[in-house]
């Protein structure tokens, strides 16, 4: 980690300490932006890189100051710590040598999430957070506009390698991330939050403005992944208008899919591959890998299997690792805990869903202001958006910190309105007090 970016890092750590709930997301956000992980300091054997210092910073101040309680999990939370606990456990079992990284992953996940958690604690404060990144990725922005034009990665200066990647001629932008899909990502899944935050007039040109940088983030990356959440994530607000009746559309969708497998002449899971065909990237990868996952599922159904034993999958490998490049999520919770891992992945979204839709419900019955619902709306778009993200990407750096605030705030602001919209049980007046029958009656 260099000079500047270690003043960047106790600045931020300042604030997380010292400031508001609000403030300390802020600090946490601005370190996502700014600071990837190639600024990483050796402490006891184990790397700590900016954001995993800040979220168990934001964590330990959470726990501090009791702004959040672990008394009242939801059943989301408990699916949240028992994919990560589950899943580490089972890599451990199988990989003992690679303890300290495994539960130092574990923490990142379960700290943030938690972090998040008791930071955010109402739909005000989220929104307020998304209005804030709206201001922060102005001036970030303006630094992708150089890199593009220019060549010049300015993150170099905190610690970024500053590598340059050409697609057909044109530079795919870094910023401070590791890929430029995952920079593209920041763009496409904030998309919708600034699309449901347009819904209030009080706001509305900042949100608008929001949407503008998200678009100019996704063109950037030059990465079709990115471009295909975005147009996901307008599909999901194309469905706004159908919100009352997602159950035909969910089956409707559930039809399509059979229908497609019955006509295609290659499998289902090559849809990405005919989709990147419009919006560029590399969609036969993505299909390729899912479709060599099941022909080896003997291989690592029960409790997954090392990535460097997929060495022979693809047509090439992955220096890094030594095996396939596994650019998919789910895939990647199969080969660390087998379909169980993947299972409880999958459990979880659901929980996320449900939750979102249940809120969504009880909005519209209680007659709450559209533009609350709008944004809630909003949230279970972007997490449609990161599903289909996954199919084509792990966040294997900070922008995970970006998924896990999405996601706290969805089951934040779901609790909240179902709480806040929850019957309250009135009081039976004790006999002979004030309202009761028999005081009635005596008067």
């Amino acid at each position: 980690m260099n000079p500047l970016a270690a003043i960047v890092l106790i600045l931020l750590l300042i604030g997380i300490f010292s400031r508001s709930r609000l403030e300390a997301t802020a600090a946490l956000v601005i370190g996502v932006l700014c600071l990837g992980q190639n600024a990483t300091m050796d402490i006891a054997g184990m790397n700590f890189f900016p954001v995993r210092i800040l979220g168990w910073a934001c964590f330990f101040r959470v726990l501090l100051r009791k702004e959040f309680s672990f008394s009242q999990l939801t059943r989301t939370d408990n699916a949240f710590i028992v994919l990560y606990v589950f899943t580490t456990l089972v890599l451990l079992l199988r990989e003992p040598e690679t303890a300290a990284l495994r539960v130092a992953k574990m923490l990142d996940n379960l700290f943030t999430y938690f972090a998040l958690r008791g930071l955010v604690r109402s739909p005000e404060e989220l929104k307020s957070t998304v209005k804030f990144i709206g201001l922060a990725l102005i001036p970030f922005v303006i630094l992708l506009t150089v890199e593009r034009t220019t060549g010049q990665n300015l993150f170099v200066y905190l610690g970024h390698p500053g590598k340059i990647w050409l697609r057909e001629g044109a530079a795919r932008c870094f910023g401070s991330f590791r890929h430029p899909s995952l920079l593209g990502s920041v763009g496409a899944c904030f998309l919708p939050l600034f699309i449901g935050l347009a819904f209030d007039p009080a706001v509305r040109k900042r949100a608008i403005l929001g949407c503008v940088l998200c678009l100019a983030i996704v063109g950037f990356s030059n990465s079709g992944g990115p471009a295909s959440v975005a147009a996901t994530a307008m599909v999901g607000w194309g469905l706004w208008r159908f919100r009352a009746r997602m159950r035909a559309f969910r089956r409707g969708l559930v039809f399509t899919i059979i229908a497609l497998a019955l006509v295609m002449k290659a499998p289902i899971w090559y849809l990405p591959s005919k989709v990147s065909s419009f919006t560029g990237g590399s969609g036969w990868h993505r299909s390729r890998l899912m479709e060599v996952a099941y022909q080896h599922l003997n291989e690592w159904w029960l409790v997954g299997m090392p990535v460097e034993e997929t060495a022979g999958w693809m047509p090439y490998n992955l220096g890094a690792t030594g095996g396939a490049d596994i650019t998919n999520q789910f895939l990647a919770f199969g080969l660390s805990a087998g379909l169980a891992g993947m299972a409880l992945f999958i459990y979880l979204l659901y929980r996320g869903f449900s939750g979102v839709g249940q809120a969504l419900q009880k909005l519209r019955e209680d007659g709450k202001d559209r533009r609350e619902e709008a944004f809630l709306w909003g949230l279970g778009v972007a997490l449609a958006a990161h599903v289909t993200n996954w199919l084509g990407i792990t966040y294997f750096d900070q922008f995970n910190v970006l998924w896990l605030l999405q996601f706290a705030g969805l089951v934040t602001l779901s609790e909240f309105y179902l709480r806040e919209s929850a019957p309250v049980a009135e009081e039976t007046p004790e006999v002979g007090a004030p309202g009761s029958d028999q005081a009635t009656a005596h008067a």
